[in-house]
């Protein structure tokens, strides 16, 4: 089992993220070791939909985009869900975040619609991943070589496809943390 004692990793999202695209990467991090933190704009709680429809789980924000500094995590997990992932790219307090991971080479682990933030912080270029078919075309628009396979992972970058997904992501995870 991979060891990921004194690792932090940020959990950027907020309402409509897809409930298994957050629960079972946080639990798979917290059975390693590490500690998950969860990321959003305002203090109070999140609530998750299952297949971006069927109204799930409420889950406490730890910190907000304010009080979050990317310095203080090893890596980042952006979630799904249409509706989580289409407000977050549009708010640039959570564009800049994302992109101070890449800018300092961290692991970013994305997974189904995802990867639409990922564009928005222009980090998507040149770079080989994967994400619900929908959004395929806006990688390859974005400059993006998207595949269709259940886990891509291009140095710093891990992506899936959709929750069917989430065992090959969370090793995937696992190991990019680990070697963070």
């Amino acid at each position: 089992m991979t060891n990921l004692n004194g690792k932090t990793v940020a959990f950027l999202l907020k309402r409509g993220v897809e409930q298994p695209e957050l629960t079972e990467p946080w639990a798979a991090l917290v059975a390693a070791g590490a500690r998950p933190v969860l990321v959003s704009e305002e203090h109070g709680t999140i609530t998750a939909l299952i297949g971006d429809w069927d109204r799930g789980e409420d889950f406490v924000v730890d910190l907000t985009l304010d009080e979050a500094d990317p310095a203080d995590f090893d890596a980042l997990v952006l979630p799904g869900g249409t509706l989580n992932s289409d407000k977050i790219r549009n708010n640039p307090k959570a564009i800049a975040f994302v992109r101070a991971f890449f800018d300092a080479n961290k692991p970013v682990a994305s997974i189904c619609h995802g990867p639409w933030i990922m564009i928005e912080a222009g980090v998507v270029a040149g770079r080989k991943l994967t994400s619900t078919t929908r959004i395929s075309t806006d990688l390859r628009n974005a400059g993006a070589a998207w595949v269709d396979a259940e886990v891509v992972v291009d140095a710093n970058l891990v992506t899936s496809r959709s929750p069917r997904d989430l065992p090959a992501f969370n090793r995937a995870l696992l190991a990019a943390v680990a070697n963070s």
